[in-house]
């Protein structure tokens, strides 16, 4: 199975849902992959591994984690979803060197749609940058091309959650960056 290609795109997803900035730090990507998991089963012939139990995927500054972990590949061995399920499946990663906090993102279920360049968080979905800015609601949707996001009901998915409405809080900007802008 070529998991050692698919795992990096799978640690990407942080970066998919990050501002217009670049999400992770440059060398994240060279760092080891480390996964831990109470069970692996891996069918290489259909192109699935999933991971159960505390699910736990660290690389550098990355991290996912749920209670099941499945990725899917084409039948090229290229990436088609990862799929991370939890209550709640939880992902972070700095977005440049420095940085005290990391970007955090939440929800039952979070997708990455890898040659759609998509990112959705579902469920109970939270993302909080490293500003304390927090975007909530049952469904968030990122484009990571268009660097585009949408947020709003989760139709056609159930939810434990209901929110009708979305709830985004922005932090104010603080004098010293006003003033260096």
């Amino acid at each position: 199975m070529k998991l050692a290609k698919t795992l990096p795109i799978l640690l990407s997803l942080g970066a998919a849902l990050g501002s217009a900035s670049a999400w992770a730090l440059p060398d994240d990507r060279n760092q080891p992959i480390r996964i831990q998991a109470d069970d692996a089963q891996l069918d290489d012939k259909n192109g699935v591994a999933t991971y159960k139990g505390d699910v736990i995927i660290t690389q550098g500054s990355m991290k996912v984690t749920g209670n099941t972990v499945t990725i899917t590949r084409t039948q090229s061995g290229d990436i088609d979803v990862v799929t991370s399920v939890g209550n709640l499946a939880y992902f972070e990663q700095l977005q440049t060197a420095g940085d005290a906090k990391p970007v955090q993102g939440y929800g039952v279920t979070i997708q990455y749609h890898a040659s759609q360049d998509r990112v959705v968080l579902i469920d109970r979905a939270k993302v909080v940058d490293k500003d304390n800015n927090v975007t909530q609601g049952e469904k968030i949707v990122y484009d990571t091309n268009k660097k585009l996001a949408s947020a709003g009901r989760a139709t056609g998915s159930k939810v434990t959650e209901s929110r009708p409405r979305i709830d985004m809080v922005i932090q104010p900007k603080k004098k010293t960056e006003q003033k260096a802008q």
